[in-house]
């Protein structure tokens, strides 16, 4: 499986979670393997600047199968949603974190409005 989380900074499994998807200075990519460990790379975000379905299309093309966000709009699930990328939205913390939760099944898809539109504040 595949995942990516976008964020805010380059710090590894200490890389705190973005408030708008979108706009995320970087993604985090996570690869889990058959024995549930996993491996973290993180890139910059090359599509900050973007038109509609192109972040989905983006990541589809990385065979990303899970995205895990904070906040992420309608339109862009719907997108997601045709390229077969399952969304987690309302997740809060680091990646470290977020994946503890995930392995304990105790991360949970909830309605999240990011404070300020399309900033991370």
């Amino acid at each position: 499986m595949k995942i990516a989380i976008p964020v805010l900074t380059n710090e590894g499994k200490k890389s705190v979670i973005s408030e708008h998807f979108g706009h995320a200075p970087h993604f985090a990519y996570i690869e889990i393997d058959e024995k549930g460990k996993y491996e973290i790379s993180i890139e910059k975000n090359p599509l900050e600047g973007h038109g509609p379905g192109d972040i989905p299309r983006y990541l589809a093309n990385k065979k990303v199968n899970k995205l895990i966000v904070r906040g992420v709009g309608g339109r862009a699930i719907g997108f997601f949603q045709q390229f077969g990328i399952d969304v987690i939205k309302g997740a809060e913390g680091n990646i470290e974190e977020i994946m503890e939760s995930l392995e304990k099944e105790s991360l949970k898809d909830k309605d999240y409005t990011p404070k300020e539109k399309h900033t991370d504040k």
